[in-house]
């Protein structure tokens, strides 16, 4: 696989703290490696992202589990959490392995060029 090089890593990385959809825990690593950016602490900055990107980035069955889950319907509304779901069948039917969200979507991106970041 071709390295992405960093720059277009740090706008996926932009693109995912920006997200609605980015979870808090994913929004503070996203932030704190903005900052470190270019710095002596990239380099640790890069395996607290890769790490909570890898816990984060959710595959579509397990997606899909949650809008169906009283959870993610409580969470969510009844109505939102069938929506998304039929979403994620729509996406797991069109051969998509992973979430599409405007978070998961580039943070997917950033991981399968980890190894530009180390």
């Amino acid at each position: 696989m071709v390295n992405m090089d960093k720059q277009a890593i740090k706008e996926k990385v932009q693109a995912v703290v920006a997200s609605p959809s980015c979870c808090p825990e994913l929004k503070a690593v996203g932030v704190e490696w903005l900052a470190a950016f270019g710095t002596e602490r990239e380099k640790a900055a890069s395996q607290k992202l890769i790490a909570e990107l890898q816990a984060d980035v959710l595959e579509v069955d397990q997606v899909l589990a949650f809008f169906a889950s009283p959870e993610g319907q409580k969470l969510f509304g009844a109505e939102k959490a069938a929506e998304m779901a039929q979403h994620m069948r729509e996406v797991k039917a069109a051969g998509g392995k992973y979430c599409d969200c405007p978070a998961c979507a580039p943070g997917r991106e950033i991981l399968d060029h980890k190894d530009s970041l180390l």
